[in-house]
């Protein structure tokens, strides 16, 4: 009977791709990170709040609450907290009180956050077209 190797394993193949994932994870999103930040000052999580909002961009405002938001994101709260707060002092989003909870906030993007988006846009896809094309 011959042996058969741990690394032959299913549970092997598995814990194997996933360390895969995490690589290319860890890779793409260093290089969004960089390539965002010093070419449009964002980072990688403002691209992603601002292009979640962005279905108002060019429209009449849609507001978000942002619990919805925050479920949609990959942040903690406290992340995501602060990314919200860092895009509201930069003009980018513009936060309102929701009429039936005061509670509750709402979240949209303004025009500068929908320029901004769009300058970034073709950034944010170059790296991405780098790894996935």
């Amino acid at each position: 009977m011959e042996a058969v190797s741990e690394f032959a394993t299913p549970e092997f193949r598995v814990d194997a791709q996933w360390s895969d994932v995490l690589h290319a994870y860890h890779s793409v999103s260093g290089q969004l990170e960089h390539a965002l930040q010093s070419g449009h000052g964002l980072g990688m999580s403002d691209f992603e709040l601002l292009k979640i909002l962005s279905k108002s961009c060019g429209k009449a405002k849609n507001k978000i609450l942002m619990k919805d938001l925050e479920a949609q994101m990959y942040l903690s709260q406290s992340a995501f907290s602060r990314t919200v707060t860092r895009l509201e002092k930069a003009g980018l989003v513009e936060r309102g009180a929701c009429d039936n909870d005061r509670r509750s906030n709402f979240l949209a993007i303004t025009s500068e956050g929908c320029d901004l988006l769009d300058a970034a846009g073709p950034t944010y896809r170059a790296v991405l077209s780098k790894h996935f094309a």
